[in-house]
């Protein structure tokens, strides 16, 4: 059993009259986090299942008497899936005001299913966390740094899904990522909102896949999936919604200079990436070990800090003379920027960078030291 970095974060802030919000993609462990804090918490606890018919009738009657006559008693009361319940938001509202020495805990697959239900009646009234597949420093609990270094390449392709670690043999990896995009991933993404076009929504995702570092143009991405410029932005905002990609803008404080309108997107799990694409081969053969590095570390950077409860911008650079940066940290009037290189090499921080920003910092991050970083 793994213990997840933010468990301690997430016990400690289980107090009467407050709901903590776990939301994620599927099958990172939420659930599995929900057990690990029902065996250390001291109280009663009470579990239910967002997905039973009878939970979601039990809670559906909205009176301040029936939720005192179902928590009478309960210290800590968990509904795990609760994006399924209608009203979640304000069923959860009006039991934790109505139960003064109530803990509430709940967990959910999507913030856009269970936060935009969620968020606006329980504002001063939650903490949300997100959970996201397997980090590095995780990773430690039950393997040593030489065994992550030795493994790295297996992470670049297949990633870090919890129950990818029970499966040793490879073919059986490929199968299991191949089915987390056609019955988990693309299933939620096109429940919401009444998307019904699985092909184009997957195509998007593949073209996505292949421009991992390089700045996607959204009148391009239109042109070639045949949809419009706001279609196309608005599966992209589905798809970070549902956790499956993420969005660096640029950054710049001289428009005139640098780049300040583009964006990239990256995949929060190399393997979903490698498995949208079919392509499974190792490293030694493959064309696109940048990317899947970038891709690497820059997902470990975002969690990383999420884990420790960091909340920084995040952002790439360059200018018109096509001096970049892979990837910039704004953190309390702080720059932190970095370079990702699979291998060990000298690159000079760009000098227009320097210029602009000489209080910043500057790393490159490649495999052999890469530990220092995430």
């Amino acid at each position: 059993m793994v213990k997840r970095e933010m468990e301690d974060i997430v016990f400690n802030e289980l107090q009467p009259q407050k709901v903590i919000i776990i939301y994620g993609a599927r099958r990172v462990g939420k659930t599995v986090l929900i057990e690990q804090l029902m065996r250390r918490y001291q109280g009663k606890v009470l579990l239910l299942n967002g997905e039973d018919m009878i939970t979601v009738d039990m809670l559906s009657r909205r009176t301040v008497s029936n939720y005192q006559h179902l928590f009478s008693g309960i210290d800590l009361l968990i509904i795990d899936k609760a994006q399924y319940i209608e009203n979640i938001g304000k069923i959860l509202k009006l039991i934790v005001d109505s139960m003064k020495n109530l803990a509430v805990l709940v967990s959910g697959s999507s913030s856009f299913d269970l936060l935009n239900q969620a968020g606006e009646p329980l504002v001063g009234r939650s903490y949300s966390f997100i959970l996201y597949p397997f980090s590095h420093k995780e990773l430690l609990h039950f393997e040593s740094q030489a065994d992550i270094l030795r493994h790295l390449d297996s992470y670049l392709i297949y990633g870090s899904y919890p129950e990818l670690f029970k499966i040793e043999d490879y073919d059986k990896k490929q199968h299991y990522l191949l089915e987390m995009i056609s019955l988990y991933l693309l299933n939620d993404i096109l429940s919401i909102d009444g998307i019904k076009n699985a092909s184009k929504m997957q195509k998007l995702l593949k073209l996505i896949a292949l421009q991992i570092g390089s700045e996607i143009s959204y009148d391009e991405l239109s042109k070639q999936l045949g949809m419009s410029r706001n279609t196309v932005e608005k599966y992209l905002d589905l798809l970070s919604k549902t956790f499956v990609i993420f969005k660096l803008p640029a950054f710049s404080t001289n428009p005139r200079k640098e780049i300040s309108k583009m964006a990239k997107w990256y995949f929060y799990d190399n393997g979903i990436r490698n498995a949208l694409i079919n392509d499974f081969k190792p490293i030694v053969v493959r064309s696109d070990v940048g990317m899947l590095w970038e891709n690497f570390v820059i997902s470990e950077r975002i969690k990383m800090n999420n884990n420790q409860r960091l909340h920084k911008n995040y952002f790439f650079w360059r200018n018109y003379n096509k001096q970049e940066i892979d990837f910039i940290e704004e953190y309390k009037g702080e720059l932190h920027a970095f370079e990702c290189k699979w291998n060990e090499c000298n690159v000079k921080i760009p000098a227009a960078f320097k210029d602009n920003y000489p209080k910043s910092s500057f790393n490159i991050i490649h495999n052999r030291n890469f530990f220092e970083f995430l």
